[in-house]
């Protein structure tokens, strides 16, 4: 194990990923933009920083990171960087199933997934003259909920989409209810789905608008706006639990059926429970999340299942550990 190191860009959810990777007992590599090092210099969860002008020159240090056996831990950013065919072709050890990623960014491809998963899903809207309601236009990849908006009408639908010209997007049913996203972690080497924590986010400014009358809101022409500032830990009621394992099992089956071996690791489920208590599926995130900060000393459903605190960062690192001393490493860096 000592032969190996974890690396993973510095941002989103790197400081969770390297401090688990330490309390593993890996060494570790943050490789970070220039002007950005202070994070992970200063919670000394790296032992070895490499700087960049930009994220998109990590293709140029990949044989460094060969030669320290690095292991690359994806997150959002990771997957905002770079695109599929980059991601496929570099050459460095890389924890999960790349492939499975395809299936994540392209929001057509994901509701296919969901479907197979046996999830329900809200109606999409093939043309904005078919919306008959309260809709959010979502824009495809990992962006935090950078840009999306409501409409209730074609009118509406075409004012507010002129400033995102050109960028790909689906019309989305709005379900009011509670929104809650289930972080789970899918162990290849022990075949299990684990329930790691729960999340709800703080959008900006849509969290603030709740704030002011509905009146002031009318006068001053507000528009909400759900781009992601941070993330709020959640317990869920205990009562669903079982269909969250049941929700996350069956996204991990449909998996295997789409690309060979599946998705591999940590995942995440953005849902909406409505006053049924129906879950309603929006989207997957097959990586980890940032929604898992909020945990990094475990979370209640960790402190269930393990001894020590149990961060999502931390259990990729002991699903290496597991792999590494297993002489199973095959499963998990695809």
């Amino acid at each position: 194990m000592k032969s190996y190191r974890i690396a993973t860009l510095g941002s989103h959810s790197a400081l969770q990923i390297l401090k688990g990777a330490k309390d593993e007992g890996f060494e570790t590599i943050a490789i970070c933009e220039k002007g950005r090092v202070q994070p992970y210099e200063h919670f000394k969860v790296a032992d070895r920083i490499i700087e960049l002008d930009s994220m998109k020159d990590l293709p140029k240090v990949v044989k460094d990171l060969k030669k320290e056996n690095a292991i690359i831990i994806p997150h959002a950013t990771f997957i905002n960087v770079f695109d599929q065919k980059v991601i496929e072709k570099l050459d460095i050890n890389y924890f999960g199933n790349r492939k499975i990623l395809n299936w994540e960014a392209d929001r057509e491809k994901q509701r296919e997934w969901l479907k197979k998963a046996g999830l329900t899903l809200p109606k999409i809207f093939k043309n904005p003259e078919d919306i008959d309601g309260p809709v959010i236009i979502k824009f495809f990849g990992a962006r935090g909920g950078k840009g999306f908006f409501l409409a209730k009408s074609a009118e509406e639908f075409y004012k507010k989409i002129e400033e995102h010209h050109g960028t790909k997007y689906i019309i989305q049913e709005y379900v009011v209810g509670a929104p809650m996203y289930i972080h789970y972690f899918y162990s290849a080497i022990n075949d299990e789905v684990e329930v790691m924590s729960f999340d709800k986010r703080y959008e900006s400014n849509v969290d603030s608008i709740g704030r002011i009358a509905a009146k002031d809101q009318l006068d001053l022409g507000l528009d909400t706006s759900y781009n992601i500032t941070g993330n709020v830990p959640v317990v869920v009621r205990e009562s669903l639990l079982p269909e969250i394992f049941k929700m996350g099992e069956g996204v991990i089956s449909a998996s295997k059926k789409l690309e060979k071996h599946g998705l591999i690791g940590p995942f995440s489920l953005e849902t909406v429970i409505t006053p049924e208590l129906k879950f309603y599926v929006f989207e997957i995130s097959a990586r980890i999340v940032a929604g898992t900060n909020p945990f990094i000393n475990g979370s209640p459903y960790t402190a269930l299942r393990y001894k020590e605190p149990m961060s999502t960062g931390r259990r990729i690192a002991r699903e290496i550990k597991n792999a590494i001393e297993k002489n199973q490493l095959d499963k998990v860096l695809l």
